[in-house]
């Protein structure tokens, strides 16, 4: 005998910003972007070193494209004459730098810098 299940949807308006974009692929507009708004989503490549990434800047430097991933860039900085982006990564805070990486910046790395999006959130 075969039991009906009865399944209740809610539904609810996700629209929380009046319009979405993207930025250009140009780090001081990132940048100030970043500054005067605040955090942006960025997606990049991910290749097969990056699953040993447990610290430090972030370089692509072997391996095949295994995938792409969506990240918040939070902000950036330049250790020992390095730039980088400060990312919040999705994977826990046993991850990385406790759930954050830093990725080198000014170069496309795994092209995260010309796949970068803001918007302007509705109050």
């Amino acid at each position: 005998m075969m039991q009906s299940i009865v399944c209740n949807r809610v539904l609810v308006s996700w629209n929380l910003g009046t319009r979405s974009y993207f930025l250009p692929n140009n780090g001081t507009a990132i940048r100030q972007e970043i500054y005067k708004n605040g955090p942006v989503v960025a997606s990049y490549t991910v290749y097969q070193d990056f699953s040993h990434y447990r610290g430090g800047i972030y370089v692509h430097k072997w391996g095949k494209q295994t995938g792409g991933h969506a990240v918040k860039v939070i902000g950036c900085g330049t250790e020992n004459g390095t730039d980088y982006w400060l990312i919040a990564n999705s994977w826990n805070t046993d991850w990385g730098e406790n759930g954050y990486f830093r990725m080198v910046r000014g170069i496309n790395n795994c092209h995260i810098e010309m796949q970068m999006i803001s918007g302007v959130m509705t109050v």
